[in-house]
């Protein structure tokens, strides 16, 4: 892998890992459109480099960090709810990823899951993405969420395990399904996916690192980490600012987008 495939991959990483349109679907089709061969060097690579994406945020929300901190140490009711939900909301996924993950790969890991996945959640997004909006009355803050509401939340997460579906998507749309407002339900997202993406990145090195560092060089990964990082940063920001005017309507447009475009150019065989 050269470090222009390293820099392109790692930016398409952090813009799309926390923006609700699936960054490990954007991944596998930007590999294979570079012509970076499949398998689970590939697969691991592409996960690996979340850890960048994982800094962004622990840059970005220090103080509500810092609260799950002093909530472990029994020094915030507010941060210890949190981190209980936090738990409980992870759960389901790290479960299901360690009995399933070699299964999903041999199945999911494809073009056509990936599109099918853009296209439904797409379609959704434009019938209903309009209705998720900062105005939403009666909705509930960050800091008094249930276990009952993170428990919702974290089965949505396992259904985005299916590559293209989105772990931001089905995070953000179960957590003001099940009352909280929006702004919460995107903050609640973006710390979970501490946890998530970085248990399943330990997961892959643990598991991959001989054949990473055999297959990619480790300057590859160190150019796909940084950017990953700088450009999740940014995204992040940007969506927050975004969602606090608009709802998610406009990610539709994305997702059906690129459905359409990569099953043209598959069929055409351009991918």
């Amino acid at each position: 892998m050269s470090g222009w495939q390293a820099f392109w991959l790692g930016l398409v990483e952090g813009i799309t890992e926390f923006l609700p349109v699936s960054s490990t679907g954007h991944l596998l089709m930007v590999q294979r459109w570079m012509g970076i061969p499949e398998g689970e060097a590939a697969n691991a690579f592409a996960i690996c480099i979340q850890a960048g994406a994982i800094l962004a945020v622990l840059m970005l929300y220090p103080r509500r960090l810092l609260q799950v901190g002093q909530g472990a140490l029994g020094q915030s009711p507010a941060g210890r709810s949190l981190l209980v939900a936090l738990a409980v909301a992870f759960l389901p996924a790290a479960v299901i990823g360690l009995v399933f993950d070699d299964a999903i790969e041999a199945i999911l890991f494809g073009p056509w899951p990936i599109i099918v996945a853009w296209f439904v959640g797409g379609v959704a997004l434009l019938l209903w993405g309009s209705r998720l909006r900062p105005d939403l009355p009666g909705k509930v803050e960050l800091e008094f969420i249930s276990p009952r509401m993170a428990i919702w939340i974290g089965l949505a997460q396992c259904v985005a395990m299916w590559p293209g579906t989105s772990r931001s998507l089905m995070t953000i749309v179960a957590g003001v399904l099940v009352g909280l407002s929006l702004q919460a339900a995107v903050e609640f997202s973006f710390i979970l996916g501490l946890l998530t993406l970085g248990a399943a990145t330990a997961f892959k090195l643990l598991g991959h690192a001989d054949l990473l560092m055999e297959t990619y060089s480790a300057s590859s990964l160190a150019i796909g980490l940084v950017t990953a990082w700088i450009s999740a940063a940014i995204a992040v920001k940007w969506m927050v600012a975004y969602l606090q005017k608009r709802g998610l309507a406009v990610f539709g447009v994305w997702r059906v987008t690129g459905a359409i475009v990569a099953a043209g150019l598959l069929l055409s065989g351009l991918l």
